[in-house]
């Protein structure tokens, strides 16, 4: 593993804990050296509590390296998160990070593609993508409230079908385009999946246009694979990150491996260290 020497371990003090609704958390832990060198499509290995020995991997939502935080968002799923959710400001965790390859974008307008816990990377990634020579489009999809007070959007985005105009008020304020989709009724939220409003933006644009677009997505499995399908009718590159169980995180053990294909054929691959961000069509092949 080529990038052992930038994972950290830190003692990381609990700065503010927010509940949302849906069993959703925002947690910001002070970390400096991760700060630092955090970027988007990596995560940390927390120790939750006490009680249990093994971490949990949370993808990294935002970093600020000058002031020395990170922000997580998670959803309270099993005892890990539960005891996770209650942990309180000046209470201290332990975390190994950042962990994993990154999102790299190449073409100029990256498509980012979000679903529940996987819109922090987006997030993140739509956030470095604003300092460079870049124009992204995020699309970010919940099937419970979503995690932030949506707002009305004043950037426009050709393509998008009349009254979907919602948006993430972060990335609103960014400068980043971003449309959300839901499977509930909400008012400037479009009804459905964020591969149908992908498409519907997609098939909007003129071909020069979209052979600049690139695809990057983090969700549960179903939808990553639709995005990898949707990528390949359109004929565009696709980045996807994994989502997996893993007990060291590191890439010692094994437990997170995943088929890829490879040049030299199948391979077993651990998600932790040669991902969690892998090529879409080298892990969806069908």
């Amino acid at each position: 593993m080529n990038h052992r020497d930038t994972i950290f371990l830190e003692e990381a003090p609990v700065l503010n804990h927010r509940a949302w609704p849906g069993d959703q958390f925002v947690l910001r832990l002070e970390a400096p050296k991760c700060a630092r060198t955090a970027r988007p499509g990596q995560f940390v290995h927390l120790t939750v509590d006490p009680l249990l020995p093994l971490r949990r991997p949370i993808s990294i939502m935002l970093a600020a390296p000058e002031e020395g935080w990170i922000e997580l968002l998670y959803k309270k799923v099993g005892r890990g998160t539960a005891l996770l959710s209650q942990k309180q400001p000046g209470e201290t965790l332990s975390l190994l990070g950042p962990i994993g390859r990154p999102f790299e974008a190449r073409r100029r307008r990256p498509l980012l593609l979000g679903g529940g816990v996987g819109m922090p990377p987006m997030i993140f990634f739509a956030e470095a993508l604003r300092r460079g020579d870049f124009e992204p489009l995020a699309i970010l999809g919940s099937e419970v409230p979503f995690p932030f007070e949506p707002q009305p959007s004043r950037l426009p985005v050709a393509g998008m079908p009349e009254g979907v105009t919602a948006t993430l008020p972060l990335l609103e304020e960014w400068g980043v385009p971003c449309r959300l989709t839901s499977g509930q009724p909400t008012e400037g939220v479009h009804r459905g999946y964020v591969t149908d409003l992908a498409r519907i933006w997609l098939d909007s644009l003129e071909e020069s246009a979209r052979a600049e677009v690139e695809l990057f997505a983090c969700g549960p499995h179903p939808m990553l694979e639709g995005v990898v399908a949707l990528a390949r009718a359109f004929g565009l590159p696709v980045q996807v990150s994994l989502e997996e169980f893993m007990a060291c995180g590191v890439g010692g053990c094994a437990g997170c491996v995943v088929e890829v294909q490879t040049e030299k054929g199948p391979a077993m691959q651990r998600v932790c260290v040669d991902g969690p961000v892998f090529d879409g069509y080298r892990v969806f092949s069908q």
